[in-house]
């Protein structure tokens, strides 16, 4: 799925899109996802200046938006969008730098009604970068 089909499911756009290509999904439950890192991110004009990071928050963000891609790609919740409801369990293990393309794997853990429970971890060269638990809202 390439980033048009990904804009049709979730209401993101750029500069906040962070999920480039979805490699393998199953709706409502799991997803794999891809994004690109460029140093033409908005973010790394700040982040910092002399040595460019990827900001720890925009990975689980990354992360949560391909699992939203797995939720909302789901029939009952076509046009819908899923929200945050709670970060646990949030760690970083690898500096996500300038073209490193970060490997999002996301499992849809819990799902009842509107609200559920996604535990995501990106990976830079199968190396962990990130993981996190997601609650989530879909409204």
């Amino acid at each position: 799925m390439d980033i048009k089909q990904i804009m049709e499911i979730i209401p993101h756009r750029q500069p906040f899109l962070l999920v480039d290509r979805i490699v393998d999904m199953v709706p409502g439950e799991s997803v794999t996802a891809i994004k690109n890192v460029s140093m033409n991110e908005p973010f790394f004009a700040g982040h910092f200046p002399n040595e460019p990071v990827m900001p720890g928050v925009l990975i689980v963000e990354a992360m949560a938006q391909a699992g939203a891609v797995a939720i909302l790609s789901q029939e009952q919740f076509k046009g819908k969008t899923a929200y945050f409801g709670g970060i646990n369990k949030a760690k970083f293990k690898k500096k996500v730098v300038p073209g490193d393309t970060l490997r999002m794997e996301v499992s849809i853990v819990k799902l009842k009604k509107n609200a559920g429970i996604g535990q995501g971890t990106a990976y830079v060269d199968d190396k962990v970068a990130a993981q996190a638990e997601f609650i989530f809202m879909i409204g």
